[in-house]
């Protein structure tokens, strides 16, 4: 069975158009509340970060869960990371998120954990999506299930972060942290500071339409600007559910999740800790590889999305793993991605080598790299069995023979097939992404007509 509505990274669309309708909320609350949670008396927890449409779909969530007969613990705005340690921290059945992660405020989404904190398997979002095929079925008034608040969810956030620090304290480090509007807009701030950090904060002002806009680690610009004015060793960009991080070096300069990957691995490469290969994705720039190899690192890459650099984590017993984006996973801290531990880990490898960010990442050097999202109109995916898109990646992967590589990929959240091309030159990795994009473009108007 193919999922219909589950893409890489839940369920997500634009807000008010199928499938981020409140009536879909309301059924998938209920299918999700007969396959997560078949035990009586069966506990869900329910986080969203800050969009206005929270309030939407974690009332329709809610009420489906209820019909179902399972109890809801509303956490209000947390990130996705946290609600992902308090399922398994509460010994809840599941945990859902409510968020639409880097996108803008009107596109929201649905995604689940498992009781043990991960992302459901494909196994599990398939039946969840075959109840969504059957009509409501509520359980007797007596058994259906009821609301709450748990009030203290943030402080637990904070604490297991602070704990996920193994050095003695931030003081002496003057921060600069980007919460995008976003859930970890009060988090965020709160666990450097309690560490000892002079932290100063921006994108900590949501008004439920702000989220990401210009901000975090979509949109580097402001935190850049607050780096050199403030004169902060170190800006920490989070996105708007508080699960990707990349960061701003003190002289300006952006870091990404592949030089992140990197300094996480050499430090525990040094420490005698780095257990496995280190896994980054199809995306993970070749310089990492390089890098890697030649500190004798293995390395390996997954399919695009958390979820498979998990499973290739756990299939091989590595401990680290993460993708350009920022997402990155540090499972002898955390069981998923986490934008503030990330960052926590960045500074204890700064504080134990006794290097600035710029001079942790000097032994990383990438190739440009061009990436162009180009839209189309209906599914991406069969563009890239088109013979215009394939006579075309096969003339670029000969012109580049030896210089370079290119991927090509349709998104699993948006109407979007992904052009990636780099190489030693960076006109080459240009001229090479433009042709691709024009074949994509020419064969989906061609698909439409």
């Amino acid at each position: 069975m193919s999922r219909q509505y589950f893409g890489t990274d839940g369920i997500r669309g634009r807000v008010g158009q199928a499938p981020m309708t409140p009536e879909f909320a309301l059924k998938l609350g209920w299918a999700a509340g007969c396959v997560l949670a078949k035990t009586p008396g069966a506990r869900v927890l329910v986080g969203k970060d800050t969009r206005r449409s929270g309030y939407l779909f974690e009332s329709a969530l809610e009420a489906g869960l209820a019909a179902a007969g399972v109890e809801t613990y509303l956490l209000g705005p947390l990130p996705t990371p946290a609600v992902a340690y308090l399922t398994r921290a509460l010994r809840a059945q599941a945990g859902v998120v409510i968020s639409a992660s880097h996108n803008l405020h009107f596109d929201n989404g649905v995604k689940f954990f498992s009781g043990e904190g991960d992302k459901l398997s494909d196994q599990l979002e398939e039946e969840i999506e075959s109840y969504l095929e059957r009509d409501i079925v509520c359980v007797p008034p007596e058994s259906m299930g009821r609301a709450r608040r748990i009030d203290d969810a943030q402080g637990r956030y904070i604490e297991f972060c602070k704990g996920a620090f193994a050095g003695d304290s931030l003081r002496g480090l003057k921060l600069v942290v980007d919460c995008a509007h976003g859930a970890a807009y009060r988090v965020a701030p709160a666990v450097f500071a309690e560490l000892g950090a002079q932290v100063l904060s921006i994108g900590v002002s949501p008004n439920g339409l702000n989220i990401n806009e210009d901000c975090g680690s979509t949109h580097l610009e402001a935190l850049k600007a607050a780096v050199a004015h403030h004169r902060a060793d170190i800006g920490i960009a989070l996105d708007g559910d508080g699960d990707r991080c990349l960061m701003v070096r003190a002289d300006g300069q952006s870091v990404d999740g592949d030089e992140i990957l990197y300094v996480l691995a050499r430090q525990r490469q040094l420490s005698g800790s780095l257990r496995g290969p280190v896994i980054g994705t199809v995306m993970s720039n070749y310089g990492l590889e390089r890098a890697f190899a030649g500190h004798g690192i293995a390395f390996e890459r997954a399919a695009v999305g958390d979820r498979y650099v998990l499973e290739r984590l756990r299939a091989t017993g590595g401990i680290i793993g993460g993708e350009t984006s920022g997402h990155t996973i540090c499972l002898d801290r955390a069981r998923t991605g986490d934008g503030i531990i990330t960052a926590l880990q960045i500074l204890e490898a700064m504080q134990i080598q006794g290097l600035s960010l710029a001079e942790l990442v000097q032994g990383m050097a990438k190739l440009p790299q061009v990436l162009l999202n180009v839209p189309v109109t209906g599914k991406a995916k069969p563009l890239l069995d088109h013979a215009l898109v394939l006579a075309a990646a096969t003339e670029v992967e000969q012109w580049l023979a030896g210089r370079g590589r290119l991927l090509l990929r349709a998104s699993g959240t948006e109407p979007v097939l992904r052009v990636m091309v780099e190489a030693n030159d960076p006109d080459d990795a240009n001229k090479a992404a433009e042709r691709l994009a024009t074949a994509v473009q020419q064969a989906a108007a061609l698909s439409v007509a």
